[in-house]
C-alpha cells in the first residue's frame, strides 16, 4: 500500500493562510460583458433573471475551464460575475462550498486526496468521482459528472530521443533503467524527488531505480526545455495537459501500473444554487462530454505558449464548438 501525499497538495498550504487575512477578496469580482446568446446549449435562456458567480484556480487551465462555465451560463441567460483566477485551491473551493461562488470545474485526485483526506487514490475514474461526489454531499457541494480530461502526472521524452529508445510506457523506463542505468536521466522538480507520490513511489510501484547522480532537480517550467533540447534529461516529470508536450515536440509515457491519481475535471456547483437551477446541470454536461486531455493541451498551448488571453482562448473554442453564438 502506498501513502500518497499529493504534490497538488502544496498550492493549497498557502491559501489558507490566504482565506484568513484576505477572505473577503471572495466578494471581488467582475460582471462578464460579452454579449453571447445559445448555440447548441441555452435554448430559451432558462437562466434568465439568475445571477451567478463562476470561479476557478489560478493556473492557465483551471481559468479557461472557468471562463467556459461563466459564458455558457451568460449566453443562458444569466448575469455572471467572473471571480476567477483566485489563489491557490482552497480559495475556489472554499467559495464554492460557502456559496461565495457557484460554479468551477475541480479535479476529482484534488479532492479525494487533498480536502477529503484520504491517503489512497481509487484506480478507476469513474468510482473516484462516485466516492467524491458521495463524500461532498455534506460539504454542501455537488459534482456534475466528470469528463475525459485528466490532468495527471507522466514522464515526458523528446520525439528525437525516441526514436532511439521507443518507450511509451513507464514499464519500459524501468525496463530501460535495468539494462543500460546509464541512459536513463531524469529532471524533476525538488518535491516531487522525494515525495511517496512522486519518484521514491512510481521507483517501488514499477521496480525500477534510477541512479541518485542521474536525477536532476530544477524548477517545472526549466524541465520541458531540458527534456525538448538538451541532452542531460532523458525523462522529465510532466503533466498530461501541459500545453508545452506538443509545442516542444514531446512524447508522454503511460502510467500503465496507474501509480499516480487520476485528476479528471468535472463541474462542481454550490449545492443550493444547484437545487434552485438544476438547468445548470443540462448546460454543462455537452460540455464536460467534449472535453479531452487532447483538447485541454491545445487550449492550454494558446495560453503558456502563445501568450493570449484565457477568456479570449474559452470563448473562442466555444464559438467554433457551437455551445454559443456571438449576440
Amino acid at each position: 500500500m502506498r501513502t500518497v501525499r499529493t504534490l497538488r497538495a502544496r498550492a493549497a498550504v498557502g491559501a489558507v493562510a490566504l482565506l484568513t487575512l484576505a477572505g473577503c477578496g471572495l466578494k471581488s469580482g467582475s460582471p462578464m460583458a460579452d454579449d453571447v446568446v445559445p448555440g447548441s446549449v441555452g435554448q430559451g435562456e432558462p437562466l434568465k433573471g439568475a445571477t451567478l458567480t463562476v470561479t476557478s484556480k489560478n493556473f492557465s487551465e483551471n481559468i479557461v475551464l472557468g471562463q467556459m462555465v461563466g459564458l455558457i451560463l451568460k449566453a443562458a441567460g444569466a448575469e455572471v460575475v467572473d471571480r476567477t483566477n483566485l489563489p491557490g485551491s482552497i480559495s475556489s473551493r472554499e467559495a464554492v462550498r460557502k456559496g461565495d461562488a457557484d460554479a468551477m470545474y475541480e479535479y476529482t485526485g484534488t479532492a479525494w486526496i487533498t480536502y477529503q483526506g484520504n491517503a489512497e487514490p481509487i484506480d478507476d475514474p469513474r468510482r473516484q468521482w462516485e466516492a467524491v461526489r458521495d463524500a461532498d454531499v455534506g460539504n454542501g457541494v455537488a459534482w456534475l459528472p466528470p469528463s475525459t480530461l485528466n490532468n495527471t502526472y507522466t514522464l515526458a521524452i523528446s520525439k528525437k530521443n525516441n526514436a532511439k529508445y521507443g518507450l511509451k510506457t513507464l514499464s519500459d523506463v524501468a525496463k530501460l533503467a535495468r539494462e543500460d542505468p546509464s541512459a536513463v536521466t531524469l529532471c524533476v522538480e525538488n518535491e516531487f524527488a522525494s515525495r511517496d507520490d512522486g519518484l521514491p513511489g512510481m521507483e517501488k510501484a514499477y521496480g525500477m531505480k534510477i541512479p541518485t547522480a542521474n536525477v536532476r532537480k530544477m524548477d517545472a517550467g526549466i524541465i520541458y526545455t531540458q527534456v525538448s533540447k538538451s541532452d542531460s534529461c532523458l525523462l522529465g516529470e510532466a503533466f498530461t495537459t501541459d500545453g508545452r508536450i506538443e509545442a516542444m515536440d514531446l512524447d508522454t509515457l503511460a502510467d500503465d501500473r496507474k501509480f499516480f491519481p487520476n485528476y479528471n475535471a468535472a463541474p462542481v456547483v454550490h449545492a443550493k444554487t444547484l437545487a434552485e437551477y438544476p438547468v445548470i446541470a443540462e448546460l454543462l454536461d455537452p460540455l464536460t462530454k467534449r472535453l479531452t486531455t487532447q483538447v485541454a493541451r491545445e487550449l492550454n498551448a494558446r495560453v503558456d505558449v502563445d501568450g493570449q488571453d484565457p477568456h479570449g482562448v474559452a470563448k473562442d473554442w466555444l464559438l467554433k464548438e457551437g455551445f454559443i453564438k456571438e449576440g
